[in-house]
């Protein structure tokens, strides 16, 4: 049984010798239980560090170690992809280097997948001690939001952490999508999901690279890809606008018969002039976003662009 895990790295230099002893002494006392063995992918998302360099002298040392290299920033969710598709496991699993992600649930993740009950195996935070409180509510009501308004159930707290069978991740492989939202994408595939809760855990080294911006973006694309229900909102405002208009116009035109009270001055006309304005562009900003969706999908640009591999060694890796 051959394990393939894919770790996603992005300026990973300092975290990445603590990982790979951990997942070293894991893959053995799996190997010596189970009878199991791993091979490591790792897939370098562009770093600016010492990144790479590490990943080169891992797979000269390593005979399990394999590396991808892109040529440039691709960001996280392409660099799952391409590990995935590169993955040569019976059994193929997503974790971060930075040890947020336990490496010794792998051990209990196996052992639900060989039971033949579930397809993949799934770590979820059960709290986010440590992190700023305001990210901790934004990001419980984004749970609640997208589950409200999408078909696909995102189990709150779930990460990217998991063990998957080779039927589930050709299943994902098939939605080759550029805009890529593998909370979703991992729901939408169906397939059994046991999942396993776990403390939150800070990262052993390094900083992370997830801004507020960033994943406030991440979000809302995540929002474009698995529903349509703003842009039903956008009608929905359109309709109750409209009727509002009317009835202030109704008002007005009765105010002016019975009482010969004048129409207000320029302030409320200006307010409502704003607020209207706002509405437009509100409306027009989400039917942008799905558009822009669209856009670049049809262009059918490559998810990520390979630059090296293990494989295919550069003049710099002969000299090193």
């Amino acid at each position: 049984m051959l394990i393939s895990v894919v770790v996603p790295c992005y300026n990973e230099e300092a975290a990445l010798p603590y990982f790979l002893r951990e997942i070293k002494t894991v893959e053995a006392q799996m190997r010596t239980d189970f009878g199991c063995c791993f091979e490591l992918l790792f897939v370098n998302d562009g770093s600016q560090d010492g990144t790479l360099k590490l990943l080169r002298q891992f797979a000269r040392e390593e005979e399990r170690v394999r590396y991808l290299s892109f040529s440039r920033n691709f960001g996280k969710e392409a660099a799952m992809f391409a590990g995935l598709q590169h993955a040569k496991g019976d059994y193929v699993v997503l974790m971060d280097a930075d040890l947020q992600h336990p490496p010794a649930m792998l051990r209990e993740m196996y052992q639900g997948l060989q039971s033949g009950e579930f397809d993949c195996v799934a770590a979820r935070r059960k709290n986010r001690r440590g992190e700023p409180r305001l990210r901790s509510f934004l990001a419980r009501q984004f749970y609640k939001l997208i589950n409200r308004i999408s078909d696909t159930e995102i189990v709150e707290g779930a990460c990217d952490f998991r063990m998957m069978t080779r039927q589930m991740v050709d299943a994902i492989l098939k939605m080759g999508e550029y805009n890529r939202f593998s909370k979703g994408i991992f729901s939408w595939v169906g397939f059994r999901t046991k999942w396993l809760p776990y403390e939150n855990v800070e990262r052993i080294a390094g900083e992370t690279k997830w801004s507020f911006w960033s994943l406030l973006i991440y979000s809302i694309q995540g929002i474009v890809g698995f529903s349509t229900a703003p842009l039903a909102l956008a009608s929905v405002l359109g309709v109750v606008l409209c009727g509002i208009s009317f009835l202030m116009v109704l008002y007005i035109i009765i105010k002016t018969l019975l009482f010969g009270d004048p129409v207000g001055g320029w302030p409320s006309l200006a307010c409502m002039v704003m607020f209207m304005g706002g509405i437009q562009l509100f409306c027009m900003g989400i039917l942008g976003q799905y558009l822009a969706k669209t856009y670049l999908e049809t262009k059918h640009r490559p998810i990520y662009i390979l630059a090296e591999t293990d494989e295919e060694s550069t003049c710099e890796e002969k000299t090193d």
